[in-house]
């Protein structure tokens, strides 16, 4: 694994034929998942509010790293994940919110943040990968 936790391969370079090979893709993934499932216990009327919010910025996160990756440009690339990296932070607050409302249990919001905390760290990782690319090829 190359040290933003992607594979890197002989010639130093990495070589990516999908998004779903992006880390940072998968892990934004595992918490859009969580997000589903822990949504479907919320109380009925808050599906139209904070439920749909979380389910669009939880989607977000993944829709964003795989429009970027299609761009096949650095500069747009980097501006999608950064946008993804916004929804990850959208989540936390939805998550706090949850928790504040008596949706969520404490271990469950836990849960939640070490998921998005693991999701940020790859993605500022591919960022910084990005930006060096950016440069080099400047």
């Amino acid at each position: 694994m190359g040290k933003f936790g992607f594979q890197v391969n002989r010639m130093g370079s990495t070589s990516f034929k999908t998004f779903e090979e992006l880390q940072c893709w998968q892990a934004c993934r595992e918490v859009r998942i969580f997000i589903i499932n822990i949504v479907k216990s919320y109380p009925k009327e808050e599906k139209y509010s904070i439920v749909d919010n979380m389910k669009r910025a939880a989607r977000s996160t993944t829709q964003n790293i795989a429009e970027g990756f299609g761009r096949f440009h650095y500069r747009e690339n980097i501006q999608f994940c950064r946008i993804s990296r916004g929804s990850l932070f959208e989540v936390i607050d939805d998550l706090i919110t949850s928790l504040d409302e008596g949706f969520i249990s404490q271990k469950d919001y836990q849960l939640g943040r070490d998921k998005i905390s693991k999701a940020m760290a790859l993605l500022n990782g591919y960022i910084s990968y990005l930006n060096g690319r950016l440069t080099e090829n400047k």
